[in-house]
């Protein structure tokens, strides 16, 4: 179901007032996906919102190649601006948006972290470790489990994936080209 079809009550358990909010942080969470493919970083965007406030406590974008640092996944750069926000590693009370399905490093360090929401957009077929692959976050065998809500404006989310790519391909191979020639 795309998202032009899917009404706000289908999302995942959400209440028509719930899903409106996680709609308006992914489109945050998109602008720094956007934010990151500007930097030439693939373009995943992350924010950290502390419920009972609605304030903003950590936000990123991958960073990985900026960085040189594999872990500066955006969702790790967020949550170590929130852990610092906060002074502390739980992030209670928070949810963490984000606009593609962690990875096994990212969901892991979302149970440890003890968050208790964890909102995405679109699901990730090579690496997806909360619904795709894996379900680390509610494993059953783990200390602490996370309420999951998909699919938050997934075709959006996917579109700023694949814009992305398909220009990072065209622009290899228009390298390729004139290396041959």
């Amino acid at each position: 179901m795309s998202d032009a079809t899917r009404t706000s009550s289908q999302l995942s358990n959400s209440t028509p007032i719930e899903a409106g909010l996680h709609e308006s942080w992914m489109r945050q969470a998109i602008a720094l996906a956007q934010r990151a493919a500007d930097a030439g970083e693939a373009p995943i965007g992350c924010i950290i919102v502390h419920l009972p406030t609605g304030q903003i406590v950590g936000q990123g974008f991958n960073q990985r190649e900026t960085d040189e640092d594999p872990t500066a996944h955006a969702e790790i750069v967020a949550m170590r601006q929130a852990g610092r926000h906060f002074q502390h590693w739980r992030l209670l009370d928070c949810a963490l948006i984000v606009t593609l399905e962690p990875c096994p490093m990212c969901a892991g360090a979302i149970v440890n972290a003890r968050l208790p929401v964890l909102v995405y957009g679109c699901d990730d077929p090579k690496a997806g470790a909360v619904r795709t692959l894996y379900r680390i976050c509610d494993d059953v065998r783990l200390n602490h489990r996370v309420q999951v809500v998909p699919g938050v404006l997934a075709d959006a989310c996917a579109e700023v994936l694949k814009t992305f790519f398909r220009a990072r391909r065209a622009g290899s191979s228009k390298e390729s080209d004139e290396i041959v020639e």
